[in-house]
């Protein structure tokens, strides 16, 4: 299996971006909630991923899609 390499954050932003995108129409359709995909990107690099290494990008879109709502909720309305 070929290994994917990104050679900055904003690289991997891009390439998130479509399932970070998702995510937010879907906040919006189910619960009229705003919620930028800014706000999820710095939610999951703060709390989810500060710490971890080699992670895959397969777990970092499960990430994403599992997201525990009321905590992404409460982290934006503090920031």
């Amino acid at each position: 299996m070929q290994e994917i390499r990104f050679r900055s954050l904003d690289e991997l932003y891009a390439r998130l971006l479509p399932a970070i995108s998702s995510l937010v129409n879907e906040l919006k359709e189910k619960k009229n909630i705003y919620v930028k995909s800014d706000d999820i990107w710095k939610f999951l690099t703060k709390t989810k991923w500060q710490h971890e290494t080699n992670l895959e990008l397969c777990d970092m879109v499960n990430d994403i899609f599992n997201i525990d709502e009321y905590e992404l909720l409460k982290y934006v309305s503090n920031n």
